[in-house]
């Protein structure tokens, strides 16, 4: 059976981002159950709207929008508004990860990050993003129902998938179509007229330039719809209930959690267990306790189950070393690298995860990434291309349609090399004062790993600096860090 220590590091990485250096003398002295109150304590009321926007960016996009002006933008004006606003979105993202290492609410921003794969969104809008990631934030954890509803009113959801171009008469798809397949039923559970008549429910809806929800009564069909079986008058907001209303909805949401959150091999009767708990609510906040709380949770073969994302590593290798990055482009350069870019997604699906974590070259990136935060090395690898097919849309709308690939080139960040991290030794280095030298490096790789690491123990050792008790502990912990058991959590 795994210690205290143990299961708790298991929550912590299910339920956050990792353990932090500060908190390692508690692990072993509190049960997961109590573990997990405090966890929900520091996640509990609305977080604070991220807002990076510069003074000039948002006097440039004010200036924009005033009356007569958007029509009138030259060439140069556009591109002036997209650089500086492509420029912000890179701030908005480090922005998020850095609250991923520090803050308080691992919970609530677990959740906002699993939420941000699920409802896979991207925008060259600084202020629909920042919108966005606040629906996402601030409804983590509270009802399902809300968080859907929010979500297909955001002026960067409904831009990202079209439906701006969804009008009465001419109806847009593709919004109808993402919300039953990748939100909420899942594919197969709906039919080809549902798309259609779901479509007409939402026409009508849109955005204004400031990200503010629009209902344009104008372009809206009234029309009766027959909709997964019941039908009537139905406006967006109807379908989505009528979507809520089945069964489907509760089951498709619970498997994706607990494949995300638990294992990816499901277990079908704790599922429904689950499923029918959350149908009768929608309380995202109850269905996370009834994970996390669960004797079945912290199984041996729940832990080490899963291969951290490239942000759960980042973030991960950041919270127990604490340090303090120069070059944040290089950040940039390396969730290029890895394969995840907070804010852009690959397509409206998300990222698959898992295994798809992992090949060739992305392995041994990972491998060199404590290297790369503790030496001076240069980061000379290139980001893979991007392949997204036209940010996962079609130009008339339908996401699911084959379509030729426009594979570009990702040209590296400028400034990218160095990561230039000063990292807090000290404070890492404090927290094994008391532990007898031969202790040392078992200690840290009960602290690092999640799996049986006894073939570290002999490989590791080779590459370990023994010439005094502060260096020793320095090199065992990014030697341990640059192992394949380290990927796992």
């Amino acid at each position: 059976m795994a210690s205290n220590q143990i299961k708790n590091q298991h929550l912590l990485w299910r339920a956050g981002f990792g353990p932090a250096v500060e908190q390692l003398q508690e692990l072993e002295k509190y049960t997961p159950q109590e573990y997990y109150k405090a966890l929900v304590k520091a996640s509990a009321g609305e977080p604070t709207y991220i807002d990076i926007a510069s003074e000039d960016l948002l006097q440039l996009y004010e200036s924009y929008l005033a009356p007569g002006k958007r029509g009138r933008l030259t060439a140069d004006d556009r591109k002036l508004l997209n650089r500086k606003q492509q420029a912000a979105v890179k701030n908005l993202n480090l922005y998020w990860l850095k609250e991923m290492i520090a803050s308080s609410g691992q919970l609530r921003e677990k959740m906002a990050y699993f939420w941000h794969g699920h409802f896979a969104c991207r925008n060259r809008n600084l202020f629909y993003n920042q919108l966005f990631l606040h629906t996402l934030r601030k409804n983590a954890l509270g009802n399902f129902r809300t968080l859907l509803k929010e979500v297909s009113q955001s002026a960067a959801m409904l831009y990202f998938l079209n439906n701006q171009q969804n009008k009465k008469g001419h109806p847009n798809e593709n919004f109808a179509r993402e919300v039953m397949e990748l939100f909420t039923l899942g594919r197969g559970h709906y039919t080809e007229n549902d798309i259609r008549e779901g479509a007409r429910a939402f026409t009508g809806w849109t955005a204004n330039p400031r990200g503010k929800f629009v209902f344009n009564k104008k372009q809206h069909d009234d029309g009766s719809k027959d909709f997964l079986g019941k039908k009537g008058h139905f406006d967006g907001n109807d379908v989505l209930d009528v979507i809520l209303e089945k069964r489907q909805t509760a089951t498709f949401i619970t498997e994706k959690i607990y494949r995300f959150f638990v294992n990816d091999a499901i277990d079908k009767d704790r599922v429904q267990a689950l499923s029918d708990a959350f149908y009768k609510d929608y309380d995202i906040g109850r269905l996370m306790e009834r994970i996390f709380t669960a004797d079945w949770f912290y199984e041996d073969q729940n832990i080490g189950a899963r291969i951290k994302s490239p942000i759960e590593l980042l973030a991960g290798i950041q919270r127990m070393v604490p340090m303090q990055l120069d070059n944040d482009n290089a950040l940039m350069n390396l969730q290029r690298i890895l394969g995840q870019q907070l804010l852009y997604p690959p397509n409206v699906a998300g990222w698959p995860g898992g295994k798809s974590w992992i090949d060739s070259s992305t392995l041994m990136m990972r491998l060199r990434v404590p290297q790369l935060f503790n030496d001076k090395d240069l980061m000379n690898v290139k980001p893979k291309q991007d392949d997204d097919i036209m940010m996962g849309q079609k130009a008339d709308g339908m996401a699911n349609v084959p379509a030729k690939r426009t594979a570009k080139p990702v040209k590296p960040i400028a400034g990218a090399g160095l990561i230039n991290a000063k990292i807090d030794w000290p404070q890492y280095v404090g927290k094994f004062e008391k532990v007898k030298r031969d202790a040392i490096f078992p200690t840290i790789s009960n602290y690092l790993f999640q799996v049986n690491a006894s073939r570290v123990d002999r490989v590791a050792a080779k590459y370990i600096d023994s010439d005094n008790r502060d260096a020793y502990i320095r090199s065992v912990t990014i030697q341990l860090m640059s192992t394949p058991e380290y990927q796992l959590c």
